[in-house]
């Protein structure tokens, strides 16, 4: 294959540039995006908090609700403790569902976490709600996907809602702007017997 010139790749990127302005000039739309993270590789609420971060960094304030983490310390929630007044974080699960073993206590649990979603989405000073895993609560029935959609329907329109877990219901993924589906290609909690790793999974 033959080597391009300095010249011949100015030219090129000159033309890719002009295609690329041309294209960003008709995108005009500002509006509060809905964002799913789900599928089954690792990386879904660590996206969704790195967006938190990044909001903060806009003065933007942001509304967390974990729907089933909440038994162990983070290190998220001790950097998000230090902005009192640009994040509200509230781990409020009581961890994996195999450990609850209480389908009851489970339903009760999300019921709350998702009153506090309601509330944050409602309230028009956040300007991003991030509903953790509640795609999980959402797979085991626990909360009516038509109520969350009668939600998100009914948002601010400036809001962005964010929402992982594995799983997201095809109703969730229609509605929604922004879908990512995380595949798993290696992990070494699998391959390798790695445990858990501090500043990584949590």
């Amino acid at each position: 294959m033959k080597a391009r010139t300095d010249a011949e790749h100015t030219a090129k990127m000159k033309k890719i540039q002009a295609a690329q302005r041309k294209k960003v000039a008709t995108k005009t739309v500002e509006k509060g995006l809905v964002i799913v993270h789900t599928g089954p590789g690792k990386g879904k609420t660590s996206a969704a908090l790195g967006m938190a971060v990044r909001a903060i960094g806009h003065d933007m304030k942001v509304g967390v609700v974990q729907f089933v983490k909440g038994a162990m310390k983070t290190g998220e929630k001790a950097v998000f403790d230090r902005f009192p007044d640009l994040i509200e974080f509230k781990p409020m699960g009581e961890g994996f569902t195999w450990d609850t073993q209480d389908r009851t206590r489970d339903i009760a649990v999300a019921r709350a976490a998702w009153d506090e979603v309601k509330r944050m989405i409602a309230d028009p000073s956040y300007k991003m709600v991030i509903a953790d895993e509640l795609n999980i609560v959402l797979r085991y029935d626990y909360l009516p996907v038509d109520e969350v959609l009668e939600a998100l329907a009914a948002k601010p329109h400036m809001t962005h809602v964010v929402v992982t877990g594995r799983n997201a219901p095809e109703a969730l993924i229609e509605v929604a702007d922004l879908v990512t589906e995380m595949a798993q290609v290696k992990h070494p909690f699998r391959e390798q017997n790695v445990k858990a790793q501090k500043g990584v999974e949590f």
